[in-house]
């Protein structure tokens, strides 16, 4: 048997999705700047997602973007609303649990004269709107923190951090990295204060190299891509019409009874939580039975003593169990989570720490099975580390 659990880091597309893909790849194959039928075949597609999007956000289509990502979301965000707005100020506000397509875009910042505080977080994983008041300045020209937490499923209160925000200063552009939040909240960005929002497509069984950017028609934001003046000049390059109509699809998809789905995902995050409980040596971060509904419906941190994380994944997997030892992005990277540290793990769990996520598809047999599996290797191989 065979237990996924990791669509924190990507989610299988829908047959629909696939589907959709099949007939725009084969057939509605077109170049949406062409003038002719097959053209005005595959911007149908386009406008049909853009109107998809708008009406889940409750916004206008001419306020989506469509990337080839989070990650370029992300840095199209926070590049953009920097330079377009650094002659009122240079100074940049985030957290340290954010995402590395925004820590490393914000570092790229920093290279070129801009101030970046990072704020810390509590045990929780939650950003004080105190501490983030206390951090605005006169130069503070974009804020920027995510909705849900990649590694540990912390929520923020985004609407609260926003009216902080805008309440100091009205003009400051706002940035929430929604990627694994879409789909699993009801976001309206203009009734939370959001002025820019990344999603993935591939997070919500869309396909991979697929997102969007929803940029707030007042937001002052410059383009980081040039040349054929697609996307309104903003994101120029042929679209991905395949891309686009499977993302689209998807979102559908998953918007059709959100709600029963996200009752799904946290009943699959409690049977796993209740399961924990019977092992010995694990500590969950950021979240409890009590607390289940306060953090992310699909994601789970557990560290356990004594046992690296590298060796369990990878024991793990060799079972049939696929699970993360933090985000996929920085899987290459040796280096402790810096979200892990932020919450206050101890240092003897940094290294010892494994996600777990479900999405719609996950069944209660692969968390079951994950369970009698961790319940084996654990003692193993806790007795092979002391030897």
């Amino acid at each position: 048997m065979e237990a996924y659990l990791d669509n924190a880091a990507t989610t299988r597309v829908f047959s629909q999705v696939r589907e959709c893909m099949v007939q725009v790849l084969e057939k509605d194959f077109g170049n949406p700047s062409s003038k002719h039928t097959k053209g005005m075949e595959a911007e149908q597609y386009i406008r049909q997602t853009r109107d998809e999007i708008a009406k889940t956000l409750k916004c206008q289509g001419a306020e989506i973007v469509f990337t080839s990502g989070g990650t370029e979301a992300n840095n199209m965000a926070l590049i953009g609303a920097a330079m377009a707005n650094k002659r009122a100020g240079m100074h940049i506000i985030t957290t340290r649990i954010e995402h590395a397509s925004v820590h490393e875009t914000l570092a790229f910042l920093e290279e070129q004269g801009f101030t970046v505080t990072y704020l810390p977080v509590d045990e929780m994983g939650h950003l004080s709107p105190d501490v983030l008041k206390e951090a605005l300045t006169p130069e503070t020209t974009v804020v920027s923190v995510m909705y849900v937490n990649n590694e540990m499923g912390a929520v923020q209160d985004i609407q609260e951090l926003a009216e902080v925000v805008h309440a100091y200063g009205p003009n400051i552009l706002f940035h929430v990295d929604a990627i694994q939040a879409y789909g699993k909240y009801r976001i309206v960005p203009k009734r939370m204060g959001i002025d820019l929002l990344s999603v993935s497509g591939h997070k919500l069984h869309g396909p991979k190299g697929t997102g969007f950017l929803y940029v707030r028609e007042r937001a002052k934001i410059r383009p980081i891509l040039f040349g054929g003046g697609q996307q309104k000049g903003f994101r120029p390059g042929t679209e991905n019409v395949p891309g686009i109509a499977g993302m689209g699809e998807a979102i559908r998809l998953m918007m059709e009874d959100r709600q029963q789905k996200v009752d799904k995902l946290y009943g699959c995050k409690e049977r796993f939580l209740r399961g924990l409980q019977e092992l010995e040596g694990i500590t969950v971060n950021g979240t409890d039975l009590d607390s289940l509904r306060e953090s992310a419906p699909h994601i789970v941190s557990v560290s356990f003593e004594g046992i690296r994380s590298e060796v369990l994944l990878h024991a793990l997997a060799e079972k049939g169990v696929y699970v993360s030892s933090g985000s996929a992005c920085s899987s290459n990277h040796p280096e402790l989570s810096g979200t892990l540290q932020a919450i206050g793990v101890p240092e003897g769990l940094l290294d010892s720490t494994l996600r777990f996520s479900f999405s719609v598809d996950t069944e209660e047999e692969e968390i079951a099975y994950a369970l009698e599996q961790l319940k084996e290797l654990l003692p193993a191989l806790r007795r092979f580390v002391r030897h």
